[in-house]
């Protein structure tokens, strides 16, 4: 399989769809629009398969490479490749992507095409993120992907869209300062851009400190840890649905993605050195945003508090440096993809028909929406933790590792499985249970044909991992394995 560009071909065919899309946009051609982004989005989708398919899951080192020369007096190259790390994320990216198509099909009812052809620019780029082993390429693309979403959000949000896009860019922007910073120190040492070869370059304590704090500013941004966190919410509220889905299930896995391919293999030592940092602030997030979660009175901004909540399990998962935590930050990623695109979905679906989030203005919808009601249950119960479900395996398995590394630690973080059925079956009962609110709530219609198919899917995928997540650890547990090695290794 490594004879084809496949990498590639990911990450080049939705950015010239999106572009082919934006083309063929206007008033008259709504359809074509539509059409053309689906069949971009799920040939996209058949091109990350044979990803999967042709992986060989018992090496750590790098697949599908892809080496070309760019520019060459700085020894930057186009270099793509994946390993059992990147692969999920660049699954999950591909198989989001089309359900945010297909759940915009009616409700982005104004340019069109400029809207979804900046989904699918965004795509191509969040896939070139988890695939450039070039640190000049992966910045590229770790910047370029904010102008789309900067857009999504500035163009198709809420009444206070411009205040959450601005404070969205700036506080991403700003982090990503320091990583470049980090990224062209790490050339001067080693005369290279190679992420791999970052891996390798012999760096002292102090300097392993500061890039540390270099890489940390970028990703905790991104994840978002606290205590920079509080553009998450905002933006998530003034998002359209497809926005606010595609930033909870992909964009903030790329913070996590961050520290496992920068911070724990190029800062070792440093990282080991501050881990009660990150396990700190972990645990804040996990128990003290969940807590906040528990006060709020809009259903988005209550979900956005809970993603913030759920991330705190994959950065203290990562920071235990233990096979179990690993890959339990890993499956709580994947999961908490299908989980919070799956509730952001939810939130669409009643949004659209009631025009209001405030979870005061409904009550008794499972009179007149029962299948929602039903599927939202699914839905709720997995991002509390239900066994059986995928929100189980990963906060199983990094409270499993907790209890190696603290038994106070484990039980801290255990306390947020019951906030987190607090908040989420609190809202649960206030919009879904008891007798009709009022006329709006009696006049709701049911899920249609496509809502159904979108949630349906999530619920498959949802069900699908809780119960059979093996094949998701066989992808990744070799190159969990040689990354734990090599952290314990250090460079000092």
């Amino acid at each position: 399989m490594n004879a084809y560009p496949l990498l590639s071909l990911a990450i080049w065919l939705p950015i010239i769809g999106g572009a082919l899309v934006l083309l063929s946009g206007g008033e008259n051609r709504l359809q074509l629009s539509r059409s053309l982004s689906l069949v971009i989005s799920v040939a996209t989708l058949l091109i990350t398969l044979p990803l999967y398919q042709g992986f060989d899951s018992s090496t750590a080192a790098m697949q599908f490479q892809e080496i070309h020369p760019w520019i060459e007096r700085f020894s930057v190259t186009y270099h793509l490749g994946i390993d059992g790390l990147s692969l999920p994320l660049i699954l999950l990216t591909s198989f989001i992507s089309v359900l945010v198509v297909v759940s915009s099909w009616a409700n982005i009812a104004t340019r069109v095409s400029e809207y979804l052809g900046a989904v699918l620019i965004m795509e191509g780029m969040m896939i070139g993120v988890f695939a450039a082993l070039d640190a000049v390429l992966f910045y590229v693309f770790w910047e370029a992907m904010l102008i789309p979403m900067f857009l999504i959000i500035g163009i198709w949000g809420g009444p206070n869209r411009v205040y959450a896009t601005i404070k969205f860019f700036l506080y991403t922007f700003l982090g990503s300062v320091l990583l470049l910073v980090a990224l062209i120190y790490l050339y001067r040492q080693s005369g290279s851009f190679s992420l791999l070869d970052f891996h390798q370059v012999a760096l002292d304590a102090e300097v392993q400190t500061l890039l540390f704090f270099a890489f940390l500013a970028a990703f905790a941004v991104k994840i978002p840890m606290w205590p920079v966190h509080t553009w998450l919410p905002d933006a998530h509220v003034e998002a359209p649905t497809g926005g606010s889905v595609i930033l909870a299930a992909i964009m903030l896995k790329m913070g996590g993605y961050g520290f496992l391919r920068f911070n724990l293999p190029i800062v070792p030592d440093a990282s080991q050195q501050w881990a009660g940092l990150m396990i700190g602030l972990s645990l804040i997030a996990v128990v003290y945003v969940g807590a906040v979660a528990l006060v709020q009175k809009d259903m988005k901004k209550l979900i956005a508090y809970s993603s913030i909540s759920h991330m705190g399990f994959v950065t203290l998962g990562i920071f235990l440096f233990s096979a179990h935590g690993l890959e339990g930050g890993m499956a709580q990623m994947v999961s908490h993809g299908f989980i919070s695109a799956a509730m952001f979905l939810c939130v669409g679906v009643i949004y659209d028909r009631m025009h209001t989030r405030q979870i005061g203005d409904y009550g008794g919808v499972v009179n007149t929406m029962p299948v929602f009601a039903a599927l939202m249950m699914f839905f709720v119960m997995a991002n509390s933790g239900l066994p059986g479900t995928s929100g189980f395996i990963g906060e199983f398995l990094v409270i499993l590792a907790a209890f190696d590394n603290s038994f106070w630690v484990a039980l801290t973080v255990a306390t947020s499985l019951v906030l987190g059925a607090a908040y989420n079956l609190w809202m649960y009962r206030r919009v879904i249970f008891g007798a009709v609110a009022n006329d709006a709530v009696a006049a709701l219609t049911d899920l249609n044909g496509r809502e159904r198919f979108v949630l349906g899917v999530l619920a498959i995928a949802v069900l699908g991992l809780g119960v059979l997540p093996n094949p998701l650890f066989e992808i990744m547990h070799a190159s969990v394995e040689a990354l734990l090695d090599h952290v314990s290794k250090g460079k000092l």
